[in-house]
């Protein structure tokens, strides 16, 4: 059972962090050179559906780890995955301070609908963004790290 949940965890918080650091490194870089009705267009659709999906995500995965954190108390590797639990946890309070405030106003941008501070708002979003990416990284290094302990 606790291979498997290794191995489920260390997924799913992989992942995660797959798709952040896409949207960061890939996604978002690309939308910025399109035209802007496109850029927003595009940016207005990934804040939907990501929107949709990703606290589930988050949420799953660190009751993954805290899952795994439980089945290996008093050990190394609860305490590892504790901190990494501790760097999720993070990550959720500043997406939702933070992050999903400024994402619920863009799902709803259009070319002709724009606030004066749009760009700000996107770089700002940006600049938190990738914020999060580190913090989830480390997240992950440290659950691949519980996980080999084992």
């Amino acid at each position: 059972m606790l291979p498997v949940l290794a191995v489920v965890s260390t997924t799913s918080v992989g992942l995660l962090v797959g798709v952040e650091f896409a949207v960061a490194v890939v996604v978002h870089p690309i939308l910025r050179r399109l035209p802007v009705a496109a850029s927003i267009a595009g940016r207005a659709h990934g804040a939907r559906m990501l929107g949709r999906v990703m606290p589930f995500w988050y949420i799953g995965s660190t009751v993954l780890v805290a899952a795994l954190a439980v089945l290996t108390w008093g050990s190394t590797t609860a305490v590892v995955a504790l901190v990494a639990i501790g760097l999720l946890l993070l990550s959720v309070v500043l997406s939702v301070a933070l992050l999903v405030p400024i994402n619920n106003q863009a799902t709803q941008w259009t070319a002709e609908s724009l606030p004066e501070n749009w760009r700000e708002l996107q770089q700002r979003w940006d600049r938190l963004h990738t914020a999060r990416v580190g913090i989830i990284v480390v997240a992950l290094v440290l659950v691949t790290v519980a996980t080999t302990t084992l």
